[in-house]
């Protein structure tokens, strides 16, 4: 796939991220591959907030790949992560789960029925199946592995020979409050969960009244980090710790442990340093004054001899119509959530067209309609050469990576079309075949498989996202009483719309009739510009032939509508 920006431009925040971290990658350790990295909290639901620390070093990475650089993008599973709390609505989690708080991630058990061995396998492996969908390439990091095999074992024992050097960076921050910023508020409960992120940003520094001890061992005794280190030394690494959750107490010799980890302050600068990281997003708990990548940026530097990352600051991504979501199990929905009502490439654009720093919604309610439409404009734009050089960077990201393209459907009809009609056949293959058929006559569809998988996404937003209430229920019967209580005009009106179903039945065709019936019985030609009191006519109109067709005063497009009901039962209905 030829690159999105060939050489350095201002077209988009992907080719300018390309540009700064090319230039430093050769100016830090030429000729090696360039590193850009994600650190994901396997703690819970994966949701769609921290995905954002996934796709924005991808999409960097991807356009390195794309100007002929040898890249890796690591993802580091903090599976060695503490267990903080028991989130909300997991299902098969009862209250028995909080015994497990303190416990390393990869020794809590998984969710009953689970097919996984612990609770980070569990939740890491529904992210893994959509990351592959999304055409993510990474290389991942187990950090219960990392450390349980002794790799950071130097990293550990020169933070605990230079700890007083740490101590003392950490201590000009300690009494410091981060401002609050007000740009940044989350405006939903949502966003709150997703600005909260795994918690460890909030983590304890190491700091105890026996001294600073930037190591924290697991108990071996109940496996809980509710440890205190009361002595080190230096020349034979002998720790001492107790555990304040069941009063074990253990001397060990730190050159030769392994079950404990550096403090999440000192272990993200270490691994900066280790994994030699040129890029690397942080959201907003981690990037505030006083906070973990400020911190660290001082850390790696002076501790362990490294370099910051290139690190922009991401913003929140919101939900919109997250109250209404069936799956949201009382958190955040996740990227697979998102991935069963929109197809890949429509995500990827989400995060690809705004910069970190600007946050987004991602929809799950009508607005996704809205949205394919203008995806739908967009890739039209691109075809046809009139989108602005950064919408094309933005779209041409979005619909594949540099290894090609993503998958994509044959025959992208409108979504909110094919939303219609599976909600109006309740996915009856043969009915919703014969009504895409008609759309468009002079090029008939012949398959169902021309128009998946966004049918299949439709459809999967119609059952799951849609309230019953809302659901389009046509009449069996026509109803009687309204018709009779139509005046002259109101049935002239509808004689007008059954005389021209014939010679307009396609969805062009019907939308031509049944926006230009009003038109007509003001005394106006059909293709009359609409002026504010014939909107005022079509809006009454519309609303009549709903109340006949679907009981409300709304529903589909009104020719999708038509369609689907079919011409012989229209004309029942309407009272031919």
């Amino acid at each position: 796939m030829p690159t999105v920006a060939q050489s350095s431009t201002e077209t988009d925040w992907v080719s300018r991220f390309a540009d700064d971290v090319i230039a430093e990658s050769e100016r830090r350790a030429p000729g090696k591959p360039v590193v850009v990295a994600s650190g994901i909290s396997p703690s819970g639901p994966i949701h769609l907030g921290n995905l954002r620390e996934v796709m924005t070093p991808h999409l960097v990475a991807d356009e390195i790949r794309r100007r002929g650089h040898e890249v890796r993008h690591l993802i580091s599973w903090d599976d060695y992560d503490r267990f903080r709390k028991v989130p909300a609505g997991v299902e098969g989690v009862d209250e028995s789960w909080a015994d497990h708080i303190g416990r390393p991630l990869t020794s809590v058990p998984a969710p009953q029925g689970s097919p996984h061995q612990n609770w980070a396998e569990h939740f890491k492996a529904v992210l893994i199946t959509s990351l592959a969908e999304l055409g993510v390439v990474y290389d991942d990091i187990s950090q219960t592995e990392q450390y349980t095999a002794g790799v950071y074992r130097e990293q550990v024992l020169h933070a605990m020979k230079h700890r007083g050097d740490i101590d003392a960076i950490l201590a000009q921050y300690r009494t410091k409050k981060a401002p609050v910023k007000k740009s940044q508020k989350p405006l939903d409960e949502a966003e709150l969960e997703a600005a909260e992120g795994s918690g460890a940003a909030g983590e304890d520094d190491g700091n105890t009244s026996a001294g600073y001890f930037p190591y924290k061992p697991y108990c071996g005794n109940c496996d809980k980090d509710l440890t205190t280190v009361t002595a080190y030394d230096d020349e034979s690494t002998e720790l001492v710790y107790t555990c304040t959750a069941c009063g074990f107490s253990e001397t060990v010799r730190l050159n030769e442990f392994n079950r404990g980890k550096l403090v999440w302050k000192v272990d993200w600068p270490m691994r900066w340093a280790y994994e030699g990281v040129i890029f690397e997003p942080s959201g907003v708990d981690h990037s505030s004054p006083g906070s973990s990548f400020q911190v660290g940026g001082e850390i790696v530097d002076s501790i362990f001899g490294g370099q910051q990352p290139i690190g922009p600051m991401y913003a929140f991504v919101g939900i919109s119509g997250m109250a209404k979501m069936s799956s949201s199990r009382g958190g955040v929905p996740t990227p697979a959530d998102a991935l069963k009502i929109m197809e890949a490439p429509l995500l990827r654009w989400l995060y690809a067209r705004r910069r970190p720093n600007q946050s987004f919604k991602i929809a799950f309610d009508q607005e996704i309609q809205r949205l394919y439409d203008e995806w739908d404009k967009l890739g039209t734009k691109v075809a046809d050469g009139s989108a602005l050089p950064a919408d094309v960077a933005a779209y041409t990201r979005a619909v594949g990576t540099a290894a090609g393209p993503l998958p994509a459907t044959p025959r992208p009809l409108p979504y909110r079309t094919l939303a219609s009609v599976v909600d109006i056949t309740a996915g009856h293959d043969e009915q919703t075949v014969r009504i895409l058929r008609e759309l468009d006559p002079a090029d008939p569809l012949t398959s169902l498989d021309e128009v998946r998988p966004r049918l299949d996404r439709a459809e999967n937003w119609i059952t799951s996202q849609v309230p019953a209430d809302a659901r389009t229920i046509v009449r069996s019967e026509p109803d009687t009483e309204l018709l009779k209580s139509l005046d002259d005009d109101g049935r002239e009106s509808l004689r007008l719309l059954l005389d021209g179903l014939d010679s307009h039945w396609s969805l062009d065709g019907l939308t031509t009739l049944v926006y230009g019936v009003p038109k007509v019985m003001a005394g106006l030609e059909p293709d009359a510009k609409p002026t504010p009191e014939l909107k005022t006519a079509q809006r009454s109109f519309f609303a009549l032939l709903y109340r006949l067709l679907v009981t409300r005063e709304t529903g589909p497009r009104l020719p999708t509508l038509l369609l689907a009901v079919g011409a012989d039962r229209v004309r029942t209905l309407l009272g031919a």
